[in-house]
């Protein structure tokens, strides 16, 4: 038997800390939690990708009265990124929350298991990690990749 340690590196920083690209990204995150349709739970949660082509494409979770038909902010701004822009490659994403009060989450949130399964299916085809930005009021955190949200993917790669 040989045991094995996943460890997973996170960089707390405050907003200035960030870079301008970075902050713009949190920006435009925390600004698509307001198209969030969240009728059911209340929670909404908005996401910004960077592609490498200086494209941003954003998205907000939309919940269905089906659920779970809705999709997360996460899913919703990554297909419409492939799908506007197929040959873009990932380079950061950052992902932001409003609660139930409607006020940014105080701690950042990850994504749900679904959207890092998700997410982690477009890592390889950037050819470098993805960088991870989540926001919370009082914190954000930076992961170095997609994979580091999710360490043992169901994935061939």
């Amino acid at each position: 038997m040989r045991r094995k340690d996943i460890t997973v590196p996170v960089t707390e920083v405050t907003f200035e800390e960030l870079s301008d690209i970075q902050r713009r990204l949190v920006a435009l995150a925390r600004q698509a939690t307001y198209r969030s349709y969240a009728p059911y739970s209340h929670f909404k949660v908005g996401a910004a990708i960077l592609l490498d082509n200086g494209e941003i494409v954003t998205g907000s979770n939309q919940e269905n009265a089906a659920y779970p038909s809705g999709t997360c902010a996460e899913r919703t701004a990554a297909y419409y990124a492939h799908s506007t822009y197929p040959d873009a490659r990932f380079v950061t994403i950052a992902i932001a929350a409003r609660g139930t009060d409607d006020d940014e989450v105080e701690l950042p949130i990850s994504p749900c298991g679904a959207c890092r399964q998700a997410l982690i299916e477009f890592e390889p085809s950037a050819d470098e990690p993805v960088e991870v930005i989540l926001s919370g009021a009082r914190r954000i955190f930076i992961l170095p990749s997609l994979r580091s949200l999710l360490p043992l993917a169901f994935t061939e790669f």
